[in-house]
């Protein structure tokens, strides 16, 4: 095998220490809040060195947002239920789910915190809503493609994920599943 090959082979070695190093950061942003580490913090808590996190990323900011952006595509899959209510109930669940967890209010810290971090932070915040956004976008004409009448993302973004996101980072109560579908049927 050469050496193309091998750094294209998924699961292996890159994968393992992608996923510890991501690991790593949301750990770090849980227990000290955002721009309180350095790249050799995450370094030494991913177990890899220094030079590895600025082979791949580059920089602290660039790898923070890779983590915002890959936690945000691998936990909001766009379902397809075959009705425009359907898929915004199970899309807010999924996201409601994913801001409740674990690691949710540190990657919600997270991205308030890039937009507010000059250039490069304001490229990170339109990178994450430019993704949240087509996710929105393929639900929407999916629901536009079976005739329903669909509102814009921005109008999802406003009316259903952004107080699901002030609840969290404000840390006011649960986010029950009547309070999620409330949210939705008020969009509708």
């Amino acid at each position: 095998m050469d050496e193309q090959q091998r750094a294209r082979r998924p699961g292996g070695r890159g994968a393992r220490v992608g996923a510890a190093v991501h690991q790593a950061v949301t750990d770090l942003i849980s227990e000290r809040g955002y721009g309180k580490f350095s790249v050799g913090e995450v370094a030494a808590r991913a177990g890899v060195a220094d030079s590895s996190i600025y082979r791949r990323w580059g920089s602290l900011e660039t790898l923070l947002t890779d983590v915002a952006l890959t936690r945000l595509n691998a936990r909001s899959p766009m379902p397809d239920t075959g009705s425009l209510a359907g898929d915004l109930r199970a899309y807010a669940a999924n996201v409601a789910r994913e801001i409740t967890g674990p690691d949710g209010l540190a990657l919600l810290r997270l991205s308030v915190a890039l937009s507010s971090n000059g250039q490069q932070g304001l490229q990170a915040r339109d990178d994450l809503l430019a993704e949240r956004t087509r996710q929105l976008q393929s639900m929407l004409d999916r629901a536009r493609d079976r005739g329903e009448h669909a509102p814009d993302a921005f109008g999802v973004l406003d009316h259903v994920l952004a107080p699901m996101y002030i609840r969290v980072l404000l840390g006011m109560g649960p986010l029950t599943p009547d309070y999620v579908d409330g949210l939705v049927d008020r969009l509708l």
